[in-house]
């Protein structure tokens, strides 16, 4: 098979859905591989070592993705300036894209999948379960955002993080807060902790307690129902009421807290507001909340997105695409995540699914004029009143 790696065209996207170190493992397989000239570029990636890895590079992108049985993307299809239509309208008919596709906010675009019968793979979709933690992208570029957020609020606050005994008398190491103890809060706990600050994480799940422990984080508790976990790992949509006992138990550390990172989101919902303004007046000038969820709506009520807001001192931060922000290893680990999806998909050179098969049916959003993902199929009928 023929796979296309272009060049992601959004504005500050560095990444790359394959660098060179893995196309031996797709030309070995028999598979021919076309990068677009420059592909690699924002993750330090040059067309040389492409070249030397034995892809094929192609300058035209427009050529690239009609010869492609298969792309290979990071970014949901956009308007592509340099070839003025759309990605999707660049695809082949019958083709296959591998990519972050945000069905349930680009159902136009879903629309226009169907009608030229591409066989699509979400990899936000991919279900998390342990025969497909290999393909989980989620979870890699969480782990990478966690890191850079503990990072952004460390260089941004007024303090050391970590305790210092120092000539000039004992310094106190910064209080970290943690909101949510998912794969970004956890990786954002082992950061801060090993910049050496005090660590608290709250999360409505009990089973998490003994991770965020394990990390040497201190666990905030409190009663919750039993139903806070879908059964395919995400967190799920809680009522005002149970959002407001949160709010109460959080207030209370708020007094004493430097840094807040916020990473806490319902898949395809808007993030839940865990800060009210009223709680942000409980920290202290000088304090830094960083809100992983800001693309989502924010946990804080005055996140916004790709901003810097200043509220009585204290410093909120609404991050967009972090991962972009470390885009080797970021891309490092979202090209394994495809790569191992593929061979999934792919165990032969047939192009035939097993649609039997949970991963591959959870992953896919279309498939011959079909949707195949039941959430997306259900969202697509209350768009249409179908």
């Amino acid at each position: 098979m023929k796979i296309g790696i272009p060049k992601e065209i959004v504005e500050g996207e560095t990444r790359v859905a394959l660098i060179p170190s893995l196309v031996p493992t797709l030309t070995k397989l028999e598979h021919d591989v076309m990068v677009e000239i420059g592909a690699g570029a924002g993750a330090s990636f040059s067309d040389a070592e492409y070249e030397a890895a034995g892809a094929t590079l192609i300058d035209d992108v427009v050529e690239l993705y009609q010869r492609a049985d298969v792309i290979f993307k990071v970014r949901p299809l956009d308007w592509h300036p340099k070839a003025n239509r759309s990605e999707v309208d660049l695809l082949r008919e019958g083709s296959v894209l591998i990519g972050f596709l945000a069905p349930l906010s680009h159902m136009e675009t879903i629309a226009k999948l169907l009608d030229k019968k591409i066989s699509a793979f979400a990899m936000e979709l991919i279900p998390r379960i342990t025969r497909a933690q290999s393909m989980d992208a989620l979870s890699s570029m969480a782990t990478v955002t966690g890191y850079k957020a503990v990072l952004m609020a460390a260089d941004h606050l007024g303090k050391f993080f970590p305790l210092l005994m120092t000539a000039a008398g004992t310094i106190p190491p910064a209080t970290v807060l943690v909101l949510g103890a998912g794969v970004a809060g956890l990786q954002a706990i082992a950061t801060a902790k090993r910049l050496g600050a005090k660590v608290e994480a709250f999360d409505p799940r009990p089973a998490v307690k003994e991770q965020v422990q394990s990390l040497g984080a201190q666990f905030i508790e409190m009663e919750v129902p039993e139903d806070v976990e879908t059964a395919g790992g995400y967190a799920k949509e809680q009522s005002e009421a149970f959002l407001q006992k949160e709010r109460e138990v959080i207030s209370q550390r708020l007094p004493k807290v430097d840094v807040i990172i916020t990473t806490a989101q319902v898949f395809g919902k808007r993030a839940p507001v865990l800060i009210t303004e009223e709680m942000v007046n409980l920290l202290r000038p000088g304090s830094i909340i960083v809100d992983l969820a800001a693309e989502q709506g924010g946990n804080c009520a005055l996140t916004k997105p790709n901003e810097i807001i200043e509220h009585q001192g204290v410093t909120i931060f609404g991050p967009v695409n972090l991962a972009a922000t470390i885009p080797v290893h970021a891309s490092q680990m979202y090209a394994k995540n495809v790569v191992n999806l593929f061979r999934h998909l792919f165990p032969s050179p047939e192009k035939s699914f097993d649609f039997e098969d949970e991963i591959t049916r959870g992953a896919c959003v279309t498939h011959n004029g079909e949707i195949i993902n039941d959430m997306v199929k259900e969202a697509m009928k209350v768009r249409t009143g179908g």
